[in-house]
């Protein structure tokens, strides 16, 4: 029976997934790199790192899963949204490339704004706003600011797009990731011709745009050799991350929405149809379902807020759980279990690297409001958990607005391992809220699109169907749930309360270091 691989280039490290046709995974292995900050705000990595890892990741699972090399047909790539990697004429990365979280280009996206005749036509034109985190700015923020680097570039790729590059030789990238970039006309599903003139950029750097079941390129001899596998092998589309993740989690139909409460936190939901909401507050991309698209909202900092805790915070838990041989988050949990719901009025903005969805501010900032002699560390740990799952609500009620049915939130990421924040979201969201089978994510839902697009299945949509169930389903308690909804409409107030001394911070803190 034939195994199709998923590699999934992350931030911390690259996931790679064996999987049998039938949705049976075999084995998987994650090998983790280093993330540059060399100045705040700046996020930085080295795509030599992510190769590396995908070489490491791919030996690993044939071992682990006792695979031989002949029988893997088919390779799906998912990967961090956004990033740039810019090669020269010998196709030789330039510099290190900026990923989804650096927040350097506050300048660019003004810039993007003005040239494409204002925030308005910028959204008719390629359905999002200018935003930080996007690759269209940073294109200009080399421009701006490495002019002698920027003259080099002959080709610019997205981080999974790179590792394609060393698999097939090929300049490729696919739909869902593509819409990212801000470049992309996301309802004609091609590079925007407009907008890449409007910004005087040349649209020979950037690559050839696919479906994500498309088969993309095959293994070159090079990689074979490197990864132990046969050349030839077909290397599909894949998918962004979130667009990936998303067919892992079998959103693949209206009504089916995902809440990925991962180090950033996703809402996705399916559209048929293209959706865009007027004011930009949520991204409309491609799907990496052919011919369909998918309305998101992203938090920049959700479980990663509680990660920040831990390794701030927390190191008498951490100390604590290495005694008792047991993960830190479970001390942290149980903290919280013994608050009750809205934590007495101690609000936590989540807002540690700024924010996206729905504020798009790379000023705003994490804090905690209402802070009072009765709080203690139990109150601190489940405000932070209230306050990232608030920060997901905020996307769901902008795509209930935007009349897109929810009718089950399927739950992923490390807030959904604990029962206790999987219930606190069925309580925040008013939703029920369920998990499914496969808890691989990006790196699975790849896997099954290399499946669907060597002909294992005719399609992804079906690839889902025969592989993804619900195992497990959660439903809103009604008295939690109105003393969250008492308490939301205050978090809601706090960012526009503070929205103007985030600036004016931001500024001092440029002013004098």
């Amino acid at each position: 029976m034939s195994v199709f691989l998923g590699i999934d280039i992350g931030t911390s490290g690259t996931k790679t997934l064996a999987m049998r046709e039938t949705g049976e995974i075999l084995a998987t292995s994650t090998f983790d790199y280093p993330l540059s900050n060399p100045r705040p705000g700046w996020s930085e990595q080295d795509p030599a790192d992510w190769w590396a890892a995908s070489i490491k990741g791919v030996r690993a699972v044939l071992k682990q899963g006792k695979i031989k090399p002949a029988e893997v047909k088919g390779i799906g790539l998912s990967g961090q949204m956004h990033g740039s990697v810019f090669l020269d004429k010998k196709s030789e990365v330039i510099r290190p490339a900026l990923l989804w979280n650096d927040q350097r280009t506050v300048a660019e996206c003004a810039e993007i704004e003005k040239r494409a005749g204002g925030r308005k036509k910028l959204i008719d034109m390629v359905a999002n706003p200018a935003l930080t985190g996007f690759t269209a700015p940073k294109i200009l923020w080399l421009r701006n600011n490495e002019p002698k680097k920027f003259d080099k570039v002959v080709q610019v790729l997205l981080p999974k797009d790179y590792v394609r590059f060393c698999l097939t030789g090929e300049f490729a990238t696919e739909v869902s990731d593509a819409s990212g970039t801000l470049l992309l006309d996301v309802a004609k599903r091609k590079w925007s011709d407009a907008l890449i003139s409007k910004l005087d950029l040349d649209s020979s750097i950037l690559p050839k745009v696919y479906e994500s079941e498309d088969i993309t390129g095959k293994l070159t001899a090079a990689a074979a050799e490197a990864l132990g596998l046969p050349e030839g092998i077909a290397v599909v589309g894949g998918g962004g991350d979130q667009a990936a993740g998303a067919i892992g989690n079998g959103i693949v139909k209206s009504g089916v929405v995902s809440a990925t409460m991962g180090t950033s936190g996703v809402v996705f939901a399916h559209s048929d149809a293209m959706q865009v909401d007027p004011q930009g507050r949520v991204h409309t991309f491609c799907h990496a379902v052919r011919n369909q698209w998918h309305v998101m909202g992203c938090v920049l900092s959700a479980a990663g807020s509680l990660q920040w805790y831990r390794n701030q915070l927390g190191q008498a838990e951490v100390q604590a759980a290495k005694k008792q041989k047991i993960d830190p988050y479970e001390l942290l949990t149980e903290q919280a279990k013994e608050v009750g719901a809205g934590c007495e009025g101690l609000f936590f903005l989540p807002y540690l690297t700024g924010e996206r969805t729905p504020h798009a501010d790379p000023h705003a900032r994490g804090c905690w409001i209402g802070l009072s002699l009765r709080h203690g560390r139990g109150h601190l740990v489940r405000s932070i958990m209230e306050g990232a799952t608030y920060a997901m609500r905020d996307t769901l009620e902008i795509i209930q607005e935007m009349e897109i049915p929810v009718r089950q939130v399927r739950l992923s990421g490390g807030g959904a391992r604990s029962e206790f924040w999987r219930q606190m979201q069925a309580d925040i969201y008013g939703k029920t809220v369920v998990t499914i089978n496969a808890e691989e994510g990006p790196a699975y839902g790849v896997a099954l699109l290399a499946a669907a697009g060597t002909g294992a299945y005719k399609n992804v949509v079906e690839a889902c169907q025969n592989t993804i169930s619900v195992v497990s389903e959660l439903k809103p308690d009604g008295k939690t749930r109105k003393v969250y909804n008492s308490y939301y409409p205050h978090y809601r107030n706090l960012y526009q309360s503070l929205k103007t001394d985030f600036a004016e911070i931001a500024a001092t803190v440029d002013k004098v270091g």
